[in-house]
């Protein structure tokens, strides 16, 4: 599965309507509900907000809404494009503003699939990967040798320096075996290694 790095915004225009779609990282539906009514704030003179949401570590968790569009014609569209993209833990919401001109179900089935399709195609993403968060405890004469591992295991750390060097780092799982013996090696046992809750 991927994840979105940031947010991303595509516009299309279909008969007069406007077409806004807003991609952008979500992990639990209450952060959901609360971009949604930001971005109808940000849109009062839009016509709708329909939605599609994907999460979970494999997708399996859904949410969508047509927002008075006909049923079926905004929400489920827009989530049958997001379940073919491989991407969870995303929202999409496509802002409409009305036109003038009704496009019929057909038509707007067809235009929120194509609105959703092209914040796909210019939002960025990542391979999901499973992390763990370590807290490291060691002397400074090693610390740099430590830092070097770590940025090595796409390690990302905050440091905090007293009178040892206290670090806290997330990186991949599958390199915190081998960080722990290597610290354990370079340190001659003297390091102290705490496995926190996993980050994701």
């Amino acid at each position: 599965m991927l994840i979105p790095v940031g947010s991303a915004t595509a516009e299309i225009e279909v008969r007069r309507s406007r077409f806004i779609a807003i991609a952008t990282p979500i992990e639990e539906s209450e952060a959901m509900r609360a971009l949604i009514s930001e971005t109808r704030a940000q849109h009062p003179q839009a016509n709708h907000v329909a939605h599609a949401a994907i999460m979970g570590r494999d997708g399996s968790q859904f949410s969508f809404s047509d927002d008075r569009e006909p049923k079926n014609t905004a929400g489920r569209p827009m989530l049958e494009v997001l379940k073919g993209s491989g991407i969870t833990n995303l929202l999409v919401m496509v802002v409409r503003y009305f036109g003038g001109t009704l496009l019929g179900t057909g038509g707007l089935v067809k235009a929120y699939s194509e609105a959703t399709k092209a914040v796909l195609e210019v939002l960025k993403t990542e391979e999901l990967i499973d992390k763990a968060t370590l807290k490291i405890m060691i002397d400074y004469d090693i610390y740099e040798q430590v830092d070097k591992l770590l940025k090595e295991k796409q390690g990302e750390a905050e440091n905090l320096f007293e009178t040892q060097v206290t670090i806290k780092v997330t990186l991949p799982k599958k390199y915190v075996d081998e960080v722990t013996s290597q610290i354990t090696n370079l340190s001659s046992g003297s390091a102290t290694i705490l496995d926190c809750q996993d980050s994701q």
